[in-house]
């Protein structure tokens, strides 16, 4: 203690050696035996030595607490450098050394950046999941019920970072194509429901409220679930659009049949335009707003509906209107019927009550058609027939023409008859072979359908037949006035050789050379022209060919191709040869 005190004689402080000296007065002014004395300094030797254990015991606590911190803080180090993959961060201690306190002092301000980069990073990793996952909650329709995002702290490279932005990158151009696809569903919606005349706030939104959202394009649902809901009511709107143009074009077709019917003025069809404007179109070219609205195909279902029952009380008038255009398909093709019988029998179907107007205007219409078709398959040799009549026609004129002497005087219009008569030649020489054709035709007409070719009531190969003949007759007529004439000539050429003078021609056989041979023709025409003799003659028992005013028709329909030498010619002909020998 002595020593003690040599060491530190620090005056006016209190120290352990000036308290031991007052400790020491102390016993001696109390007079504390050396027993005691040496108890009392034990026991404060004790006490400091338990003291200076408990300062030794702290600080090596200390020191296990700082170095257990360097080594935390190095595999601190260690980890964030892992996982942020910075292998040349700069500021780390290549080879720590010095205290305790010094390394970790060292090690300190390049830990505070890593945690600060660290921080930074997991916010990119943050942000990029969070939009990663609003997008995939987007796309599966659970966007409200998507919670945050969990970063792994363990891997914030710039390698995974940029992985997760290529799938976000991925993700917003899905997004983007599915928000078309979405925007395109919309508009063929809003354009089938203004066509239909629909509401189309309402058939949106039962899809999916946000699609009747105006806030903003970002807003709308691109799930899966509203694509497929779209596209289903697409399809549905374009099927009901589809059924409404098939129903309002069969509406518009029933309208223009009635209208064509009952002779309905423009003025009243031009009410009803914007249902017959489609009539003809295609599902896609209807596009005109509420062209396919209910309330219109509901309005043009009450018009037919009226025009029906306005029908009804106008059947007789339409069915006689009928009946007068199947009448007039026959009499064009030249085919007779009854038309009294006829009409009398669509006035009994309709006072009787016993059939339906529709049912009696349909049997019309099948039988209008079917007389077209028949009309139709007659054409071809009613054609002929025509150039036939035709040609007959030309001949007798030529004939006419040939028998005037004057025919080639200078006088107005020679030229013009000159013309006709050179193509009447050719068109007549042409008869023979177009009645062969006729023959041919008709026969093989009569063969397929099975049954004879009737023109006006009368057979027509019959005509053609009697023509044959007719026509050879004629022929052989012909031939037989040129012998003769031959041989008046060659008798007054002997006469005048005996008697020296040429005998003056009686006036009753002064024209006969010249003298026409044929009686009066038909309808104008002369030998060769058809006319209504054979029809007569033929075919009594036949029918004749009515009209539609119920008047015979004039027109000439069988040809009377014979010699009818009236009975002045035949006298001075059988008193010019009876007693002159025929000429060999």
């Amino acid at each position: 203690m002595a020593a003690v005190d040599a060491r530190n004689p620090l005056l006016g402080e209190t120290t352990c050696g000036s308290l031991l000296q007052q400790l020491q007065q102390i016993w001696d002014e109390v007079g504390e035996n050396d027993d005691e004395r040496d108890k009392m300094l034990l026991q404060l030797e004790q006490e400091c030595l338990d003291v200076y254990t408990r300062k030794v015991d702290q600080a090596a606590k200390s020191r296990a607490q700082l170095l257990e911190a360097l080594a935390d803080a190095n595999v601190e180090l260690s980890s964030l450098l892992c996982a942020l993959e910075e292998k040349g961060f700069v500021g780390i201690p290549e080879n720590p050394s010095g205290t305790i306190k010094e390394q970790l002092a060292a090690i300190a301000p390049a830990l505070e950046r890593l945690w600060k980069q660290k921080e930074e990073r997991i916010k990119e990793f943050f942000d990029v999941q969070s939009q990663i996952q609003k997008i995939c909650g987007e796309i599966k329709g659970t966007s409200e019920q998507v919670g945050s995002p969990v970063v792994d702290e363990a891997d914030l490279s710039l390698k995974k970072l940029d992985e997760f932005q290529s799938q976000l990158q991925e993700l917003q151009k899905e997004k983007s194509e599915r928000l078309h696809k979405v925007l395109e569903f919309v508009s063929n919606v809003h354009d089938l429901c203004a066509v239909l005349g629909m509401d189309f706030f309402c058939t949106v939104t039962e899809v999916h409220p946000s699609l009747n959202d105006s806030t903003g394009v970002q807003s709308k649902s691109i799930s899966n679930g509203t694509l497929s809901r779209l596209a289903k009511t697409v399809l549905v709107l374009k099927e009901d659009k589809k059924q409404r143009l098939h129903k309002l074009q069969e509406l518009a077709t029933q309208l223009i049949d009635l209208w064509n019917l009952m002779d309905t003025p423009e003025e009243e069809r031009s009410l009803f335009d914007h249902v017959t404007c489609n009539v003809l179109a295609s599902v896609d070219e209807v596009t005109i707003p509420g062209a396919l609205a209910l309330d219109l195909i509901e309005q043009a279902e009450v018009e037919v509906e009226r025009l029906d029952q306005l029908k009804a009380s106008r059947m007789k008038e339409i069915a006689f209107k009928k009946q007068a255009e199947l009448e007039e398909i026959f009499a064009h093709a030249h085919i007779e019927i009854d038309s009294e019988a006829a009409r009398g029998k669509i006035m009994a179907l309709i006072d009787s009550g016993n059939v339906e107007p529709s049912e009696l205007l349909a049997d019309m219409d099948n039988q209008i058609i079917k007389a077209k078709e028949v009309s139709l398959s007659r054409k071809e040799i009613l054609d002929k027939v025509e150039k036939w009549m035709s040609a007959c026609e030309e001949e007798s004129w030529l004939e006419d023409y040939n028998r005037d002497h004057n025919r080639y005087n200078a006088s107005r219009g020679a030229h013009l008859n000159l013309k006709r008569a050179e193509k009447a030649r050719i068109l007549v020489s042409k008869i023979s072979a177009l009645v062969d054709t006729l023959v041919a035709k008709t026969r093989a007409w009569e063969e397929d359908h099975e049954t004879s070719f009737f023109y006006d009531g009368v057979p027509l190969l019959a005509m053609l037949d009697e023509y044959a003949m007719l026509r050879h007759d004629r022929e052989e007529e012909k031939r037989r006035m040129r012998d003769q004439k031959k041989f008046h000539e060659q008798l007054n050429t002997e006469q005048e050789a005996i008697f020296g003078s040429r005998p003056s021609p009686s006036p009753g056989r002064s024209s006969l050379g010249t003298k026409k041979v044929v009686g009066p023709r038909a309808n104008g025409g002369a030998n060769g022209t058809p006319s209504r003799r054979l029809s007569m003659s033929a075919h009594q028992n036949g029918s004749r060919s009515i009209n539609k005013d119920g008047k015979r028709d004039a027109r000439p329909v069988a040809p009377v191709n014979y010699v009818a030498i009236s009975k002045e010619d035949a006298a001075s002909h059988v008193s010019a040869t009876e007693t002159i020998p025929t000429s060999p």
